[in-house]
Order: structure tokens, then sequence, then C-alpha cells
């Protein structure tokens, strides 16, 4: 028995005691000037405390942030005339104010809670050494070379030679002291600004491997601080540009340190077909080996960036209305080799998830098992996402009058496969359910794929798979409490539930505070029938202000937006949607998963912001309007 011993006026005798009667609390006795007991024996007879929160410890909040952003140090920026490097990324992240490299002034609507800058390992820091004149680069023959065009003002011309030798996987400089002295500073300015609680920063880097001008680039991140990166340098395309050889890198430095790392793909819509494709980059079928490496060190997609979405295609999915967001499909990444329509399958998330089920029933382990996040690829030191406020991917997409008509990357091949300033999408965040704002609980969330991605816009969403949910749940104020005990979030696994049972899930979603009303929560399912054959199908879930029929939404949310002004109104859509559904094909001898798609109403598109502020007129066909969406990463079934 814990005791609390206190003195007691005798004129509160009486209220004492009718107090301690109604607390279930003991007092031995009432004489003037007596120390009095008061006793937690009852309540500690209870099996739970008073206060509902003492024993929560699931995650509470979801933080926003960028996993992939770029400076002046990316050797793709800074030798294009990129200027503002990892400080200045810092900044900006964190809410400050800053000059851009086309001299405007920017800043965020609200601070990034993390952020990763992600330079790229090849010859990062390259245009640092080169402003500084470092006398370690001018040891090196191209260093001396790419200095004096530095000085004479035709840099372009070093990163012309750069480019070149990037394309045939050799390192221009090969300065082993280099990269390292760099890679100290990387450290360095991550531990700099890292506040914990307050603002994360992640120590990483971009592997930028290309074979064939085919993306299979991966962001590194690591969980630890300096103690443990200080021990590898990054491993770059000039070691290696087959996964396996990263995945081994990864390993080796987690053996090594004992620390923690994971890798995020990203762009498989300009792999042409090699991102996602049911091989080893040496041509051989995957054994549970391979599997097992890549799930395990790569359990996050980044989904969505200015570079296309890479969510779903109209020709993998035609029975989905909404998988023509954002698409950048015309060829590989440099334009220089056509898309095939066979390419497709392997470059989607969605069709990816449907070929790991396939995978998982032959070799035991689902190679694609994999969370998904949005980020920004800036490589200006930006992380902007708004429509409104959108800074472009590189300085020379900063906003101008002459973006509408600029060439991002140009074709030698056909212009057709070249990407246009305004074909680039203003594109995305990685929001992360976590216990508390730090790396170590940020990157655990990620690493249990507890994410989700949003084309730009800062919604909620929360989603929530189990048994036995009930369909008023998810409206009560202990939604999350109820999902963590009786179900898996996001990220989770479902195994074999009560005979005739079959999945539910609850859902919420909540609107970007700035930003746009909710138009509906859809649920994919995607599985693999008892023929082997991988199928989808979309199930509307909850829809703003209409009804749903046969798992559809009964007509559209309607269109507030004035493209002439570029402006809408909130006057459609909700605020706040959720949804109960329980799959009602569900064949618990089949492989299954379900993730959620939440979509805005429509807004003004950055192209109708530009036209309106420059008082220009957008090509034909720009499109003008966007609706901003998320996907949660999914959840799955596995039989047995």
């Amino acid at each position: 028995m814990t005791e609390t011993r206190f003195p007691v006026r005798p004129t509160l005798l009486a209220s004492v005691g009718i107090i301690a009667s109604s607390l279930s609390l003991s007092i031995p006795g009432a004489v003037h000037g007596q120390e009095y007991t008061l006793t937690e024996e009852k309540h500690a007879a209870r099996e739970t405390p008073y206060s509902p929160y003492v024993d929560e410890h699931f995650p509470q909040n979801v933080y926003f942030g960028d996993t992939h952003l770029h400076t002046s140090w990316s050797a793709d920026a800074g030798l294009a005339g990129a200027t503002l490097g990892p400080d200045a990324a810092y900044r900006v992240a964190r809410g400050e104010e800053v000059v851009s490299q086309s001299g405007q002034r920017f800043r965020l609507i609200r601070p990034l809670d993390f952020v990763v800058v992600a330079d790229h390992a090849e010859n990062i820091g390259i245009a640092d050494y080169l402003e500084r004149g470092d006398p370690l680069l001018l040891e090196t023959e191209n260093g001396r070379r790419w200095y004096e065009y530095f000085k004479a003002g035709t840099g372009i011309d070093a990163a012309y030679e750069w480019s070149a030798a990037n394309a045939e996987g050799r390192d221009p400089i090969d300065s082993p002291e280099m990269t390292v002295r760099v890679w100290d500073k990387v450290i360095e300015n991550a531990e700099r600004y890292y506040e914990p609680g307050v603002f994360t920063t992640f120590i990483g880097f971009e592997w930028t491997s290309g074979p064939g001008s085919n993306n299979l680039h991966r962001n590194v991140i690591f969980r630890d601080n300096a103690d443990r990166t200080r021990q590898v340098v990054p491993f770059s395309a000039f070691d290696s540009d087959d996964p396996e050889d990263l995945w081994a890198y990864l390993g080796d430095y987690e053996a090594r340190t004992g620390g923690r790392v994971l890798a995020i793909p990203h762009n498989g819509n300009l792999s042409n077909g090699m991102m996602f494709m049911l091989e080893t980059f040496a041509g051989e079928a995957f054994d549970a080996d391979y599997a097992s490496k890549r799930a395990r060190y790569e359990p996050l997609l980044e989904v969505t960036q200015p570079k296309g979405t890479s969510e779903a295609h109209p020709l993998l999915s035609p029975d989905d209305a909404f998988a023509d967001f954002e698409l950048m499909d015309a060829s590989n990444l440099t334009g220089t080799v056509p898309k095939e329509p066979e390419m497709l399958k392997t470059e989607y998330a969605r069709e990816a998830l449907k070929l790991g089920l396939t995978e998982e029933a032959r070799l035991g382990v689902n190679p694609f098992k994999f969370g998904m996040i949005g980020s920004t690829d800036s490589h200006n030191a930006i992380p902007s996402t708004r429509e409104e406020n959108w800074f472009g991917k590189i300085h020379f997409v900063e906003p101008s009058d002459h973006r509408k008509d600029g060439i991002f990357i140009e074709s030698a091949v056909d212009p057709r496969f070249s990407i246009y300033d305004r074909d680039l999408g203003a594109s995305g965040l990685a929001a992360v359910w976590a216990t508390e704002n730090t790396r170590e609980a940020i990157w655990d969330a990620m690493k249990r794929r507890e994410v989700f991605a949003t084309t730009g816009s800062r919604m909620r969403v929360r989603v929530f798979g189990g048994w036995d949910f009930k369909e008023d749940e998810v409206h009560l104020p202990d939604f999350a409490e109820q999902g963590y005990a009786r179900g898996v979030p996001m990220g989770g696994d479902l195994r074999a539930g009560p005979d005739g049972a079959a999945p539910r899930f609850m859902v919420r979603a909540l609107r970007d505070p700035d930003g746009a009303n909710l138009d509906r929560i859809q649920i994919v399912k995607g599985w693999v029938d008892a023929n082997g054959e991988t199928q989808e199908r979309i199930y509307d879930v909850a829809c703003a202000d209409r009804e749903i029929v046969d798992g559809a939404c009964v007509g559209e949310v309607g269109n507030t937006v004035d493209v002439a002004t570029a402006t809408y109104t909130n006057t459609i859509g909700r605020a706040v949607l959720g949804g109960w559904w329980e799959d009602p094909d569900f064949d618990p001898a089949l492989r299954a998963f379900y993730y959620v798609r939440v979509l805005q109403i429509p807004s003004p598109r950055w192209t109708a912001y530009d036209a309106v502020y420059y008082g220009v007129e957008m090509p034909e066909g720009t499109a003008m309007t966007v609706q901003d969406r998320a996907y949660s990463s999914p959840i799955w079934y596995t039989p047995g």
C-alpha cells in the first residue's frame, strides 16, 4: 500500500471525510492535529488507471517531410548553375525565408517536420569544391580544367563533360579523399540542424543508377548519428549500377556499425520496365534470398514527385477513372529510348504490388512489399509542393513568365520524348505516423511502413484493417486506440481471421487546413485469383455529399475552379471523411492487399497560378486544374 501523509485542519474534517468517501480513499480517524493517510489500495486494485492516456504508446502524430531534397552539392544541380547549398535547404525546410536562385523570396506555408538532404553520391559536393578552388580538386586533371571553365564563365562545359562521364559510369574526378571530406561535411550539416522533438534531419544520399538512362535511383537514409555514419562513405553508381551491390553495401554498414539503413526507389515510370522487373540486374530469375534482401532494405517506394506519379496507369487499370494523374510515360529518363506498352507492367506501384503477391506464392517472400511516400526531388534546395507556391524542380524551372514554354529534359531522339516544364507536377510529401519527431521514431515508422504519400497537400489519412470492427466505430473518439488494439495500421499484415469473416477497414481523412476539401475515400484491392492471375478493383467507401451505390459514388463532387482567376471555393466536398468497409468479395484462400486513395476536390494547378500572375496564356492542352490526392501504404492479407 502506497501512502501520502498530510495534516488536516479540524474544520475541514467533515468535508474531507465526504471527499475521501467519494474518492474511495481511507482516512483513519479525525483527531485535531493528527496526520491522515491517503491510500491508493483500491485504485491499485483496478485493472486500468482513471487517466486513459498513461499507457498509450501507439503513434499519435503525423509528421510531414521530404526524403529527397537536392542542393547545389548535387553535380547535376551545381554544375548546371544552382547556387543554394545544404545550409539554405535546411533553413527553408524548417520554415525560414530564403532568396531563390532566380532572386525571388520564398517561404513555406508551414515548416516541414523532417527532411533528408539526399545529394547525389556521384562526385557529391563537386560544385562547392569548384567554387572554392579547393587545392584537392585542382590536383585532378578534370578538376583543373573545370575550374578554368568556371573562372571563364563557361561552367556549363563542365556540366556537359560530367554528364558524358556519368552516362558511361566513369568517375571523372576519382578522388576518395574528396569524397571523405565532403561526406564529413554532409554529416556535420545534418547534425547541426537536428532538433529532436522539433525538426528532424536525416543523414543520407542518393544512389543514381541509370543503366542505359533507365531510372533505378534510390535514396539511402540512415537511422543513425555521426558516430556510425562516419564509418562509411556514400555508395555511388560509379561503384556499381546493380541494386544488389547497393544492398550489400547497406548490409555491410549494418554489420560493421550496428546501425540501421534503408533505401527508397523512385520514378519507376522512367525506368523503361526495369524498376520492378522479375529478374535480377544480371538477367537471372529471382530467388528467395534476392526477394528477402529487397523487402528488407526497400520497405518504401516514392510513388509521387515532379517527374510523374507512379501509382497506376490507364493502360494497366482501364477501369480506374483516376489512373491518369500527372503521368510521364513517353520514354526513359533522358528521352533516348521510347516507352513500349509491355514496359508499363513493371514500372507502376499497383502492378508491382500485384506482382509481389505472385512472387510470394512462388518464393515464400514478397520482394515488392513496400509502403508509399511522396517527396520533391527538388534540385534547387527548395522543397515546395503547393500549387500556388511551386518553385520548380531545379533553378531554371523557378517561377517566370517563360517557364510555360521551357524544356526540362530535351530529347535528342524525338521531341515527343522531351519533358516540358509545364509537364512537371508540384509534388510530393512523405507523411509518417510516429510517436515523436526524432530520427529513431520517424525512421522506425518508415521501416514498418506506417506512412502515406500525398501529391503536395498536408491532408491526414489513417487506416486500420481487422476482422471485427463495427460500422459506427470509425466515428468514435477512440478510433485509433481500437484500431491498434484489434487490428493493424497501414503497412501491416492481416493473418487468417475467424471462419466466415472478411477483412474490415476503418478509414479517416482530414483535409489540409489550408487546402481543398475532400471528394472521396477509395480502397484499392489487388489479389491473385484461383488461377494465379492478378486482379484489382476499386471501391468508393466515403463520398462527399452523395451516395454510394454498388461500391461507387453516384455522380461527381463538382468543380468550383475559376481558371481565369486561379481561385476555387470549399463550398463543395467535406473537410472530414470517414468510412467503414467490409470486403464483399473476400476469399480466405487468396493473397490480397488493400490501400487507401483519398482525393480532394478540384483546385487550380500551378500552371493556372502562373498564367494569372504573369498574364500569359498557357499552351493548348496544358492541365490547369488538379485533384491532389493521398495514397496510404497497403495492408496485406496472407492465407494461413
